[in-house]
């Protein structure tokens, strides 16, 4: 609660990092993953400027091109404290308006690199990873392999890995309703309907629900 403002959780989303499955070193991507420091070095120092610096052959000199989004996001605040930052004007690359627009310059381009909402780095209608986009495997144990738990290729596989804290938070994060106050009325009634019967609806509007923990404290709030 700051300066009257009245903040709900009621679901959970997540950001992905995503590239083209035209990228060239596709492969070793897929088995190993990218760390967290790397992320950090391609997305907000720079240190990392090609995908061969990625897996560690400099014989590959291909050159990484950053998109981000040009339109305040959510997304790329998250994004960006992940990797160390303070927000959305610490990444680094050539800015594309909105979720559809990143991930369409990701996928047109075999050496872009970008991030998207669950909602957009997973088809929604197939369940699959959207065409010729690939969500790139967080090595989040650095061990230098893409673990079973950390290749996202399904959406149930990313919702179940959001939903259980397996995927990391950031970029993982509970998404907030906002009211001047707090809530009465009509929109008391709203909310408690998406914190109660309107949770059957979440996956469907490219969501994932809250732990039964931080339900109940949403619930609580808003008694």
């Amino acid at each position: 609660v700051s300066q009257g403002a009245y903040s709900i959780g009621v679901v959970k989303d997540a950001v992905f990092a995503v590239i083209s499955t035209k990228n060239p070193i596709l492969t070793d991507i897929q088995a190993a993953g990218i760390t967290k420091d790397t992320f950090r070095k391609i997305f907000i120092t720079g240190e990392v400027t090609t995908w061969g610096q990625v897996i560690g052959k400099l014989e590959v000199t291909d050159a990484i091109h950053v998109y981000t989004r040009s339109d305040s996001a959510g997304a790329a605040d998250v994004w960006a404290q992940y990797l160390g930052g303070k927000g959305q004007a610490d990444l680094k690359g050539i800015g594309v308006n909105a979720d559809p627009g990143l991930l369409d310059a990701v996928v047109k381009d075999p050496l872009g690199i970008g991030y998207n909402n669950l909602g957009y780095a997973f088809d929604q209608s197939t369940g699959k990873l959207p065409p010729g986009a690939y969500v790139v495997p967080i090595d989040t144990n650095q061990n230098g392999k893409a673990d079973p738990d950390e290749i996202l290729t399904t959406l149930n596989a990313a919702s179940n890995a959001v939903a259980t804290g397996k995927y990391p938070s950031p970029p993982a994060r509970v998404l907030n309703l906002v009211t001047k106050g707090k809530p009465s009325g009509l929109v008391l009634n709203f909310i408690h309907w998406i914190l109660t019967d309107g949770q059957v609806f979440i996956s469907e509007a490219g969501f994932v629900q809250l732990p039964a923990d931080v339900l109940k404290q949403s619930l609580d709030k808003v008694k």
